[in-house]
């Protein structure tokens, strides 16, 4: 079973999380990206030295993180979770990384990203719908958007890739779009 079938599954996360969503509370639950989805997510976005790149959801800023390291890429993660906020800001913090990068602790859903040549996600369909129309507002021409393992609705990728095994036996789609 993929990730996708397991966020979606038993745990009827989809009510939860729409009924969150309308509090303009977490939009996600926190599940880490492999670092090799992380890499083939970056790749698929076609990062550049020097462009910058939103997180949306960032976790514990691994994207982040790795978009300033490997890429040299002018990093932001969105971040919500008080906890995981104050986890990769250190982390960025400790590896000498705030030149480059940065974690924003708010609602993903009230942030500028007018300046983005990269957004990332990793949110459920409930967040990738409300997150939408911010977007279409927002983004300049040229700027691009993977989607990990959720598409946005009302969108059409301009590629997909599939990863059947990321290392540990789970496969993900990501979803790259062009504004």
């Amino acid at each position: 079973m993929n990730r996708r079938s397991l966020l979606l599954s038993g745990l009827g996360m989809m009510p939860l999380l729409a009924q969150e969503a309308k509090k303009g509370e977490k939009l996600a639950p926190y599940y880490p990206t492999p670092e090799l989805i992380v890499e083939k997510m970056l790749h698929l976005g076609g990062a550049k030295k020097g462009e910058k790149v939103f997180d949306l959801g960032s976790g514990d800023g691994r994207i982040v993180i790795i978009a300033a390291e490997k890429f040299g890429m002018n990093a932001v993660g969105v971040e919500f979770d008080k906890d995981l906020y104050t986890q990769s800001a250190e982390k960025i913090r400790r590896l000498g990384l705030a030149e480059k990068a940065r974690i924003i602790h708010g609602d993903l859903l009230q942030q500028d990203y007018s300046s983005a040549d990269l957004i990332t996600v990793y949110l459920l369909p409930v967040a990738n719908e409300k997150l939408r129309p911010i977007l279409d507002k927002q983004l300049k021409k040229g700027a691009r958007v993977v989607a990990h393992d959720f598409e946005v609705g009302g969108w059409r990728p301009d590629k997909t890739e599939v990863v059947e095994d990321d290392g540990e036996g789970r496969s993900h789609t990501l979803y790259l779009y062009r504004r």
